[in-house]
Order: C-alpha cells, then sequence, then structure tokens
C-alpha cells in the first residue's frame, strides 16, 4: 500500500490497535489490503514507538541458579599419528585458562609483531584494547600454542559431542 492509501480513519484506526498491544501482523490482517511490513513503517513514522506494558513484561523473570561448575584436567592418550599435541596433552595439569591468562608474566607478553614460530600465538583479551597481549610462552613443537594453550585448542572430538553445541 502506498503512503496514499493511509486516510484519516485507517490511521486512527492503526494507532488505537497498536496501542491495544496488537502485533504489526495482527493489525494488517484488522485494516485490510495491507502489508505487515506497511504498517511497521507507519508505526514508525507516526512515531508509535511505546505501547501499554502489560504487568508481566513489566518484571523481570528471576534467574535460574547455576551451581558453578568445576572442571578437573586429566590427561588423555592421545593417536601417535601428532606427537607434539600428544606431548600437550601429557603435561600435568595446569590452573583454568581464564586465571592463566591473567597471570602471564609480563616478561613473556608479546605483541603482534615480537611474535615467532617459536612462541605462543595465544590471543589475550580484546584485541582493541590496549592491553591485548599474545601468551608468548614456549609453543610446543609444530604447534602455534603453548602447551595450556593447546590442550584448550585442541580438544579430543569425543569431549565435543559430549558437550553439544555451543560448547555447553
Amino acid at each position: 500500500m502506498t503512503a496514499a492509501g493511509w486516510t484519516d480513519d485507517r490511521v486512527e484506526q492503526l494507532k488505537k490497535l497498536w496501542e491495544a498491544g496488537l502485533s504489526a501482523s495482527q493489525i494488517a490482517a484488522e485494516l485490510g489490503n495491507i502489508t505487515r511490513n506497511a504498517v511497521i513503517g507507519k508505526v514508525h513514522r507516526l512515531g508509535l514507538s511505546g505501547r501499554a506494558k502489560s504487568p508481566s513484561s513489566s518484571a523481570p523473570r528471576p534467574r535460574k541458579v547455576r551451581p558453578a561448575q568445576h572442571m578437573m584436567r586429566i590427561s588423555r592418550p592421545v593417536s601417535r599419528g601428532n606427537t607434539a599435541l600428544a606431548q600437550a596433552f601429557e603435561v600435568e595439569a595446569e590452573p583454568d585458562p581464564i586465571a592463566y591468562d591473567n597471570v602471564v608474566p609480563m616478561s613473556q607478553r608479546l605483541n603482534l609483531l615480537q611474535l615467532n614460530e617459536s612462541t605462543c600465538h595465544w590471543p589475550v583479551g580484546d584485541p582493541s584494547s590496549p592491553d591485548f597481549f599474545f601468551c608468548g610462552g614456549k609453543a610446543l613443537e609444530s604447534l602455534p600454542y603453548c602447551a595450556h594453550h593447546s590442550r584448550v585448542a585442541y580438544q579430543p572430538a569425543s569431549d565435543r559431542r559430549r558437550r553439544g553445541p555451543g560448547g555447553k
């Protein structure tokens, strides 16, 4: 429907239906011979963004309390195909990655230009932040990460399948 098709009566009816809380699709069906998008456009042009709030939508929903999930890292047998990766899993358990990233020694932290084949390329922080750095630890042979970050990056497929989509 063109802008010329919006008569004063139809605009008044649109306003009443919008204030009553009907969706754009419902309003389009009620008015007839008009699309949902035309209704949305007209509502926007009229500045009818506010609606009467229903009591259920004004109160925030209480969140479910979830117990803290503690994981114990254990070494796993790995196929003989990649000895560097196998070494990464045989290294003694290290702290949680979040905690580990917060304690990377200042002398070990590198910027992009300082990285080379023997340093860990694991990024830490927000790249747009001035505090951003790379781990810089000793990388495992033929891998871009240190033992700790290799375990984080290269998880066995069986573990990924158990967690399901989204890592949960």
